[in-house]
This record gives structure tokens, C-alpha cells and sequence, in this order.
């Protein structure tokens, strides 16, 4: 019988100082522009040294950065969790409604309204790759042995893409609006996105 881990006090510190530095710099992109605030002034108002800003994250831009890759983290971990033979693609849309923190949903929503500028957009695209590279990586130990790479990254990368662009039709709709109903109409827009997969698309 597996048993779960309790986190040391120092991972639940290393944590909260993460989650202190990530903060701080989502508050300033709140109301300045990127330009308009640096390293030291967000180190400062999450009561860390610069160093210590460094030991966590490579800029500011990788900050704002990492509320998306926590809730992309938390969908692969209910990825995960799915029964291993079940088909990917329903794996996929269950883990999506099962992740459910509002919270970082709503973050996940208001950090891609606010990161339309083209180096905070990198980042974004990197998190969205890391989730790639982890979602391929327990594909393949599910899908039948020989299948191909082709079909396998197709798949993933089918998934993805519907996601991201799921959250794109979401803001056309929506703009910077993270209210509950809007929040709702994202979490169906990301389930119907990998409903048409299941589906497939007419010619």
C-alpha cells in the first residue's frame, strides 16, 4: 500500500518563498507595464534578496510564467492518476474538468490577458512545451508497443494545441473578465476543444 509523502518544513518554505516571488511579480504586471518594474523591485516586495529571487526563477517574465505551469502541472498529475488503459484523448478531457481549483484557473486566465507582450508570451509558449514533453513522455508508456512517434506527437500535440487554443477563443470572448461564469465558459471551451479530437473533423 503506497502511502503519500508529507512535505518537509523546508520544501513547504522553498514553496512559499516561490509562490511569494511569483506573486509579487503578477501584482506589478497588474498595474505597470513590464518595463516599468525590475527584479529588485520585486525581489523587495516579496521580502527576498535578489540572489534568492535567482535561485528561483530566471526573470520576471519566468515568474508571471509559472502560475500557467502550475495549472498545466496540475492537469498532468490528473492526467496521471486516469486508469492506464483508458484511451488518451478521455484521459485528456477528464483530467481537464477534474483539475478543479478556481483559483488557478483564474490566474491561468489573467496571466495570458496580461502576457500579450512578446517576451512574456515566450514564456508562456515554454510552459506550454513542458507540458508537451511531460504529456508525451506518459503517452508513450500508454499507447500500444511500435506505435509510431509520428502518431504519437500528433496526438499530444493535438491536445495541446486544442488547449491553447481554447484559451484563445476564451479571451476573444472574454477579455480580462476571470469572473466565475467566464471562468466556467473556459473550463467548457478546453473540454469541448478535446471533444472534437474524440470526434474528429469532417472534411
Amino acid at each position: 500500500m503506497s502511502t503519500v509523502s508529507t512535505p518537509s518544513r523546508r520544501e513547504l518554505n522553498k514553496t512559499a518563498t516561490r509562490d511569494a516571488i511569483a506573486q509579487a511579480a503578477l501584482d506589478f504586471l497588474r498595474t505597470r507595464d513590464l518595463k516599468d518594474f525590475t527584479v529588485d523591485d520585486v525581489a523587495n516586495a516579496a521580502g527576498v534578496s535578489r540572489r534568492t529571487f535567482f535561485n528561483y526563477f530566471s526573470s520576471v517574465e519566468a515568474a508571471v510564467a509559472s502560475f500557467t505551469q502550475r495549472y498545466l502541472d496540475s492537469v498532468i498529475v490528473a492526467f496521471e492518476a486516469r486508469p492506464a488503459d483508458e484511451p488518451i484523448l478521455v484521459s485528456a478531457r477528464a483530467a481537464l474538468s477534474e483539475v478543479d481549483n478556481p483559483r488557478d484557473l483564474a490566474v491561468l486566465a489573467e496571466t495570458f490577458t496580461l502576457t500579450h507582450d512578446p517576451q512574456l508570451g515566450r514564456f508562456q509558449l515554454q510552459a506550454w512545451e513542458e507540458c508537451s514533453q511531460k504529456i508525451t513522455a506518459l503517452a508513450r508508456t500508454r499507447l500500444p508497443a511500435g506505435t509510431g512517434e509520428l502518431y504519437l506527437n500528433v496526438l499530444v500535440g493535438a491536445v495541446i494545441g486544442g488547449c491553447r487554443s481554447a484559451v484563445l477563443v476564451w479571451f476573444a470572448e472574454h477579455g480580462s473578465d476571470t469572473s466565475p461564469a467566464s471562468l466556467a465558459r473556459l473550463r467548457g471551451l478546453l473540454g469541448e476543444a478535446v471533444s472534437l479530437l474524440q470526434r474528429g473533423f469532417a472534411d
